[in-house]
């Protein structure tokens, strides 16, 4: 598992961070109003597990839920995620299904 205090909230350009080793996994997004809009995941192409993905995006999540906004997948890979883990599900905003 990663660790919490690796994640990087890059406001400037705004994305997720998580440094790993010599390479950078982002995930780019777009604040409008109270919604969070998760527009591209990048993950390195050293990385090949499919465990660090899904642990990428629950600590991307966990931080986004403590700041009580909604969250938008624009991106195919995250729209995935939500549907395999259903407690994010409550983070849609109202009116959309995934």
């Amino acid at each position: 598992m990663i660790d919490a205090a690796e994640l990087v909230d890059n406001d400037f350009l705004r994305q997720f961070e998580l440094k790993v080793e010599d390479d950078m996994a982002k995930i780019e997004y777009s604040l409008q109003d109270r919604k969070i809009f998760l527009t591209k995941m990048v993950i390195p192409e050293n990385i090949t597990s499919e465990e660090f993905e899904s642990d990428f995006l629950t600590l991307v999540f966990e931080n986004i839920s403590e700041r009580n906004i909604s969250v938008v997948p624009t991106s195919p890979e995250i729209a995935k995620f939500i549907r395999k883990n259903r407690k994010y599900q409550k983070m849609l905003p109202v009116g959309i299904r995934i």
